[in-house]
């Protein structure tokens, strides 16, 4: 996708988004804690997020965040949000909305912190790489361990909680089924009952597949590093 466009896509974003009275940025992409660079999405939701003072940002591989226990599809049915599921901690759970038994086996969780971030916003967009066709593990963990607030409508028969939070996702990848990811994970935050905003939702691939090259790397971080740039500027 030409640069120019990225910049009109992010500058587009970060309009829509200064109408919003709390957005929540989570950003899913990772490097070794030594290493000189920040992944591409994070430095996006970072620089979002100096233009919108309102905003808050949660770093998801920076928590620890147990893997979903897969408590949809049991012998006995979907036990995956229940009532009786509900963190009892109204430090972290003070809607009483946070309903996992992830959570509640594992005293060290800190999914809550995004679920409480979640329920204080009215927009989230998530941040993250495309790796190998598909959004990186720590958004796929992340995905996975929110199932119960889908649940909650489609299988329990309860009221959608999200209807009012607009959603949006922003992913960046090298060289291989960007566009195809945005759609499907749109598609996924449909299922859970956010409201899909398009202006939130596009994604960034410099390159086609069969380009791999060092070369390569290393211009797409160039290119990047204007378009970040255009985005601080304006």
């Amino acid at each position: 996708m030409p640069e120019k466009e990225i910049d009109f896509l992010a500058l587009a974003s970060i309009e829509y988004l200064k109408k919003k009275k709390n957005p929540l940025f989570l950003t899913t992409s990772n490097r070794w804690k030594g290493s000189p660079n920040t992944p591409k999405s994070t430095a996006l939701a970072k620089a979002f997020a100096k233009k919108l003072p309102k905003s808050t940002l949660i770093d998801i591989p920076s928590l620890n965040i147990f893997p979903c226990e897969g408590n949809v599809s049991g012998n006995g049915g979907n036990d995956c949000g229940p009532k009786s599921s509900a963190l009892k901690d109204k430090t972290k759970n003070p809607t009483g909305n946070h309903r996992c038994w992830a959570s509640i086996n594992n005293n060290s969780d800190e999914l809550w912190k995004v679920s409480k971030a979640l329920f204080a916003s009215d927009c989230i967009v998530f941040f993250g790489s495309v790796r190998w066709g598909q959004m990186n593990s720590y958004y796929q963990k992340l995905i996975e361990r929110l199932t119960w607030l889908e649940n909650r409508h489609s299988t329990l028969g309860e009221d959608n909680i999200l209807a009012g939070i607009d959603a949006g996702i922003i992913a960046i990848g090298h060289n291989w089924n960007v566009g195809a990811v945005v759609e499907t994970q749109k598609q996924v935050l449909k299922y859970f009952g956010f409201n899909i905003v398009s202006a939130l939702s596009w994604g960034y691939q410099f390159t086609k597949p069969d380009d791999e090259t060092n070369d390569s790397y290393k211009k797409a971080a160039n290119e990047f590093s204007e378009i970040l740039k255009e985005v601080q500027k304006n």
